[in-house]
């Protein structure tokens, strides 16, 4: 099971009452955070989940409204009493920006490892996610996200008492490993049914939609998109700033055969979110317009 927060939707600045767009996702007791824009310490603490946990943060790019919130973040895992290496993965130049925000962030008590991909990169995340990303089209170095939780073929407890194995091989084989057991060698594909649905997530901001991405976030159970503008009249400024309208974001879900679409990132100008929502929906039907602090489940099929 994911827990997806979208603890801010808003682009370039926070507002009252609009935070800058980003979202911690929990994976039993483990948080990863993509994005970290200016205050993003302060609707995640009203969320409740806690700061020490955070294991990994997935930055899309260099912009401000996208990393300018790191020191506050760092400072406030500290406080919670982390002392494991925490991961920030981003695209080339990452480090060079952190080290910089660091300079008010100095001394904390966990090491902090930078990774840096151009696309195509394949990364473990907390809680024993798969991380994936690819390059975005927002006119410097830029990164779109997946996340995928893998499931488990399903246990044929018959299959095993067939075998004559004791309960206690059951965990072992599960789990990939091969058994000696009793003269015979037995392996997982013995007592495993077929291989199972998994449960997968991508996060796509500040880019034009392209091919790359949209392969990319094939049959992804939710895609959270950006959706700077909702005005097609807007269409020149969208290309302009390398971002995207609603629809252009509803037809990028449509192409992955996405299960469903949130949109956030809206321009600081947008008030009425409905307005994107109603426009991405008649393109792709299951789309919802994020609101701050919003909480998304994803379950197993």
């Amino acid at each position: 099971m994911l827990d997806i927060c979208l603890l801010g939707t808003c682009g370039m600045m926070p507002l009252p009452g609009r935070w800058l767009s980003c979202v911690l996702l929990r994976c039993g007791s483990t948080l990863t955070l993509f994005d970290c824009g200016e205050g993003t310490q302060v609707p995640w603490k009203a969320l409740g989940w806690g700061f020490r946990q955070l294991g990994a943060i997935c930055l899309t790019h260099m912009h401000a409204d996208h990393v300018a919130g790191l020191p506050g973040v760092l400072f406030m895992v500290a406080h919670a009493g982390r002392t494991e290496p925490l991961d920030i993965y981003g695209p080339p130049g990452t480090a060079y920006v952190v080290e910089g925000l660091r300079r008010i962030a100095a001394d904390l008590p966990f090491p902090v490892h930078i990774h840096e991909y151009r696309g195509g990169g394949c990364f473990e995340l907390p809680g024993g996610l798969r991380g994936l990303c690819a390059p975005a089209a927002h006119g410097i170095p830029c990164l779109a996200y997946r996340v995928e939780l893998e499931r488990k073929p399903a246990f044929q407890t018959e299959r095993a008492q067939a075998l004559g194995l004791p309960v206690q091989f059951w965990s072992r084989l599960q789990h990939g490993e091969t058994i000696e057991y009793n003269g015979q060698t037995i392996v997982p594909s013995q007592v495993l049914g077929a291989p199972r649905r998994g449960i997968s997530f991508a996060y796509i901001t500040d880019t034009r939609p392209t091919s790359t991405l949209s392969a990319f976030a094939h049959d992804v159970d939710l895609l959270v998109c950006e959706s700077m503008y909702d005005d097609p009249n807007d269409l020149p400024l969208a290309r302009a700033n390398a971002h995207m309208l609603a629809e252009e974001s509803a037809r990028l879900a449509k192409a992955a055969a996405a299960h469903a679409l949130v949109l956030t990132h809206f321009s600081p100008k947008i008030n009425d979110f409905s307005i994107a929502e109603r426009a991405a929906r008649r393109i792709f039907a299951n789309t919802r317009a994020a609101r701050d602090g919003m909480i998304i489940t994803l379950e197993y099929p």
